[in-house]
C-alpha cells in the first residue's frame, strides 16, 4: 500500500508527458514496509525558547526543531521543565506576564509555548483550523516549514488510514424534525438506530464512522479499501475509527508524533506512557562518550542491544546537569550526577568548534548519529 495522488499536476510551466518524470519539485512518495512496534522518543527543555530573545527567533527555533522531529521519524516528544526558564523582569508588550488578556506564553511560559508551537506543526493542515483557535502564540507559526509527514494528505491522495476531526453526530443529524404526537392510539417508536458520527478526513465529503464521538475530537479513522475508489472524492464512504498507533504498527507509516509534557526531567521517566517503560536510554553531553567508541556498526548494524522504546534527552543551555540539580524528586533519590539516569552518556560531536552547541543542532546531531542504532534495531514486537 502506497499513498498515492489521483491526478497530475503541472508545476513551474515544465512540460511533462506520460513518459516524461515532472523533476520540476521533488515529491516524497511514502511507501510502507513491516508493521513497527518499537518506538523512538525524543525529551527537551522548554527552556530553549526563553533563550530566543524575539517571537520570530522563538517560532524559528521550535519550527527547526519540529523538522528534525519529522525528518527522522520521531514517535514521541516531551518537553520538560529543567528549572531555567523564569522569564525575564520585564519582556516587553508581547510577554502575557500579569496580563490574564493576553494570553501569549512565549516568556511567560516557554515550556508550554513549545508544546503549543510543536502540537500545532504536527496537526494535518486541514485539521488546524478545527482543533487550534486562533492564538497569539501562532500568529507566525504559518510561515514555518511545513512537516509535510505521511499523515499531512492531500485532498487528492488516497491512503487507507487519514486523520480527521469529528464533526457532528449523524443519527442526530438526520433526525431533527419534531416527533408526532397524536391523542390516538400511541404507535410503537421505531427502533433507534446506531450512533454514527461524521469525520471530516480531508477528502469532499465527510466520512462516516460507527460509534457517537464528541464533536472537534481528532480521530485516526481507517477507509475500507487499500485502493482509491473512482468516487472516493464525492462519495461519503464508512470507515473505521482505530488507535493512532495503527498506521504505523499495522501498516508501518510514519504517522507523526504525539507531545507530552513534564514537569521535571524524572518525570520525563516516571510518566512514560509505554508498558515498561523506556528500554534504552541516551542522555547528551559534551562530557559524555564519543557515539564512534560507544556503538561501531556491525554489518551494517549497530552494537547496542534491540529495544522497544527508546528515549535520547537533550540539555538546555545549561546542560542536563542542571535539570538534575534542580529536581526535588532526583534530589531526594540521592541522584547528583546525570549520567547515571541513563543507559549511554554520549557527546555528539568531540572536538567542536564552537564552544556551545545549541539545543536545536544537538538534536539534528542526535538523531543522525543515533540514526543506525534506531535503523539496525533488532527488536519488531
Amino acid at each position: 500500500m502506497a499513498i498515492h495522488s489521483t491526478k497530475k499536476r503541472k508545476r513551474g510551466g515544465v512540460p511533462t508527458t506520460d513518459d516524461t518524470l515532472d523533476t520540476s519539485k521533488p515529491t516524497a512518495v511514502f511507501h510502507p514496509g513491516p508493521g513497527r512496534t518499537h518506538t523512538l522518543s525524543v525529551a527537551l527543555p522548554g527552556s530553549i525558547i526563553a533563550n530566543a530573545q524575539t517571537h520570530d527567533l522563538k517560532s524559528t527555533l521550535a519550527g527547526q526543531i519540529a523538522r528534525a522531529l519529522a525528518v527522522f521519524c520521531v514517535d514521541e516528544v516531551i518537553i520538560f521543565d529543567d528549572g531555567q526558564s523564569a522569564p525575564p523582569p520585564n519582556s516587553g508588550p508581547h510577554s502575557g506576564n500579569g496580563n490574564p488578556e493576553n494570553p501569549y506564553s512565549g516568556y511567560s511560559n516557554p515550556n508550554y509555548f513549545l508544546t503549543h508551537l510543536l502540537s500545532y506543526l504536527e496537526c494535518p493542515p486541514h485539521l488546524r483550523i478545527h482543533l487550534f483557535p486562533l492564538h497569539p502564540d501562532l500568529r507566525t507559526a504559518g510561515s514555518l516549514p511545513s512537516l509535510d509527514m505521511p499523515h499531512h494528505l492531500r485532498a487528492h491522495e488516497w491512503c487507507q488510514y487519514r486523520e480527521g476531526v469529528t464533526i457532528q453526530d449523524a443519527s442526530t443529524a438526520s433526525n431533527t424534525s419534531e416527533p408526532h404526537t397524536s391523542k390516538k392510539k400511541k404507535r410503537k417508536p421505531p427502533p433507534t438506530p446506531a450512533p454514527t458520527t461524521l469525520v471530516n478526513a480531508g477528502l469532499g465529503n465527510p466520512v462516516a464512522v460507527d460509534g457517537s464521538i464528541p464533536p472537534y475530537t481528532r480521530v485516526t479513522v481507517k477507509l475500507p479499501t487499500a485502493s482509491a475508489p473512482a468516487d472516493f472524492q464525492t462519495a461519503t464512504l464508512v470507515a473505521e475509527a482505530v488507535a493512532p498507533s495503527e498506521p504505523r504498527e499495522q501498516a508501518g507509516y510514519y504517522w507523526g508524533y504525539t507531545v507530552r509534557s513534564a514537569s521535571s526531567l524524572s518525570t520525563v521517566f516516571t510518566e512514560c506512557a509505554y508498558d515498561g517503560g523506556y528500554d534504552l536510554t541516551f542522555g547528551t553531553s559534551e562530557r559524555g562518550v564519543s557515539l564512534s567508541e560507544l556503538a561501531p556498526l556491525e554489518a551494517g548494524r549497530s552494537a547496542i542491544q534491540p529495544h522497544k522504546h527508546m528515549l535520547i534527552v537533550f540539555g538546555g543551555v545549561a546542560g542536563l546537569e542542571a535539570a538534575v540539580k534542580t529536581d526535588s524528586e532526583l534530589v531526594d533519590m540521592g541522584v547528583l550526577e546525570a549520567e547515571k539516569l541513563f543507559d549511554y552518556w554520549v557527546n555528539l560531536c568531540p572536538g567542536q568548534g564552537s564552544r556551545t552547541i545549541r539545543t536545536e543542532e544537538a538534536v539534528w546531531l542526535g538523531l543522525m548519529g543515533l540514526r543506525g542504532v534506531v535503523v539496525g534495531n533488532g527488536t519488531n514486537s
